[in-house]
């Protein structure tokens, strides 16, 4: 066990140490740890301790872009209490995973270009204090797999993914992952670029594609998207079915093909 000093700034000394049962979850299930503690030199009033979900997201401004962090859950696993000198507690805790929580590993391999923790938050005397970040690894609902891998067997080649800042329609989310693909040689003479983004419930999905399409010889390249809602625990061919004909309707959609 290994504590981390908290309120250094502010003298309290207490020691803060954030086990999670596992680090890989899945949109829906419950992210389960254990918040262990210990107190300083002197006897403080805690008025919280709370556990924070956060991402990097990719923030536009103009022409530049940058990234800044965003917490999306944040939950009180313990408080108010009186700690003790030197006491020792450990407080146990069990949080929902939202179901929109965006994709950051599959198969066992973190996603490139995604960063998602925990952090633990002390509340003590008014002041706050968050520790550092403990990776989270969210897997895909079987569902999102099975999808992802069927754009693997069309062809399709991952790129990177990232989370942007805004709120798409049927989103509770203050940003929404775009998962990026180079398009594969059956599409690459439509799209040059391809975006995969999931909105999930817990008893469907929206899918949402956006591709970068070429332009024809009367046509200059545009944006073209496609949208479309499976259950989640519907059949994975009808899925990879509205897949299929959404990515052709994107194809014949203005311009040569």
């Amino acid at each position: 066990m290994v504590f981390r000093k908290l309120m250094a700034a502010f003298g309290a000394g207490v020691e803060v140490d954030t086990v999670l049962q596992t680090s890989t979850v899945r949109p829906g299930e419950t992210l389960a740890g254990t918040v262990n503690f210990r107190g300083g030199a002197s006897d403080y009033k805690v008025e919280g301790i709370f556990v924070d979900f956060t991402a990097v997201v990719e923030v536009e401004s103009g022409d530049s872009e940058y990234k800044q962090t965003h917490s999306f859950l944040r939950q009180q696993v313990a408080g108010p209490f009186h700690l003790q000198p030197n006491a020792v507690h450990a407080q146990p805790f069990q949080i929902p995973v939202p179901w929109e929580t965006p994709i950051s590993a599959i198969g066992g391999h973190p996603l490139r270009g995604m960063t998602l923790g925990v952090a633990t938050e002390l509340s003590l005397a008014g002041a706050l204090d968050k520790g550092d970040l403990d990776p989270l690894f969210v897997n895909p609902l079987p569902i999102q797999e099975h999808l992802i891998t069927a754009l693997d067997r069309m062809g399709f080649r991952f790129s990177k993914a990232d989370l942007e800042r805004g709120t798409l329609q049927g989103s509770r989310m203050p940003f929404y992952q775009e998962i990026e693909y180079y398009a594969g040689p059956q599409w690459s003479r439509h799209f040059q670029a391809l975006e995969l983004t999931f909105i999930t419930g817990p008893n469907a999905m929206d899918v949402i594609l956006e591709a970068d399409k070429r332009g024809g010889f009367i046509s200059s390249g545009h944006d073209v998207y496609n949208r479309f809602t499976v259950p989640l625990n519907g059949n994975p061919a009808a899925a990879e079915q509205a897949l299929a004909a959404g990515l052709q309707s994107m194809a014949q959609r203005r311009g040569w093909f």
